[in-house]
This record gives structure tokens, sequence and C-alpha cells, in this order.
């Protein structure tokens, strides 16, 4: 079995993204949600969570996150689509994020 985390950084600010809500999708649908902490980390989705071989997705509410901070956004949501192969391991899917553009990748 795999585990996964997600981390939003402001790269406008070069800070964290806290309070970015965050929904997490299985190859059979919704899994579960989560808002990212003071370090703008999603380290653990609950006991329930169960990550195998798929394709799943992260969801970020960036629009709702933006208007929180008083600020405006190009993209209302960033969705992002991964595989988890065969194997265990730990999946860190990062987020780049700026109201104009984003950006992601395998992390560590």
């Amino acid at each position: 079995m795999a585990t996964l985390s997600t981390h939003v950084l402001d790269s406008g600010t070069g800070r964290p993204a806290v309070g970015v809500a965050v929904v997490l999708e299985g190859p059979n649908g919704w899994l579960a949600s989560a808002v990212t902490d003071a370090d703008g980390r999603v380290r653990d989705w609950g006991s329930d969570v169960i990550v195998m071989p798929g394709i799943f997705r992260l969801t970020f509410g960036t629009g709702e996150w933006f208007e929180q901070q008083g600020r405006e956004c190009f993209y209302p949501q960033v969705s992002i689509a991964f595989t988890i192969a065969e194997g265990d391991g730990h999946f860190h899917v990062p987020l780049l994020l700026s109201a104009y553009a984003y950006s992601t990748y395998r992390g560590s």
C-alpha cells in the first residue's frame, strides 16, 4: 500500500498556502477531503483511505482560497490527475500556485 501527500506553495508570495481545500478522488470516486495545514501540506487523509494502484485526482479549491486572501485568480480550481503504479512507496504531489499560473511535479 502506498501513502500520498501534497503541498501547496503560493509562488507569488513565497509562502505556504494555508487553508486550501483539497479533494482526493481514486479509481472508484471520492476518497477524502482535507485542508492544507500551517505549512501548506496535507500529510494524512484519514485511516479509511487506502491508496492502491490506479488513477487518482487531487482537486484544489484555489478560487475560494484566493478570494479569502482578497486576491483575484484565473483558475478557480486546479485538478491534477496522476497514476500510482504497482508497489508500495510514498507519493508526493506539490502544487506551485500563483494567481495566473500553476505547476506541479512528482515530489519525494
